[in-house]
């Protein structure tokens, strides 16, 4: 019985996961928006140089990333959730 129950709940994530809806029931990006160096700091309008910088920092000032490979990638959602934390709340245009 104990076994149906576990096949059953698995059942329901993968239906899940397939419809792009967290078992929250929140939506999932089923593409996330990854940025390369060059796009963050566009929308940060700084140079890359400092997009570099901010990636070899420790703590919070360090900006959310990942290497794949040689190339650094990063979370559209991270960075503008980032931002936020670094100006201490919303941003002017947030709702």
């Amino acid at each position: 019985m104990g076994g149906e129950v576990h096949r059953q709940e698995r059942v329901q994530c993968s239906m899940h996961a397939q419809s792009g809806v967290a078992m929250s029931g929140y939506s999932v990006n089923p593409k996330p928006s990854l940025l390369t160096v060059e796009e963050v700091a566009d929308l940060l309008k700084v140079p890359v140089s400092w997009v570099y910088e901010r990636t070899r920092r420790r703590g919070i000032s360090r900006l959310p990333g990942f290497r794949l490979g040689k190339y650094w990638r990063f979370s559209e959602g991270e960075i503008v959730a980032w931002l936020e934390r670094q100006r201490g709340g919303m941003l002017p245009n947030a709702q």
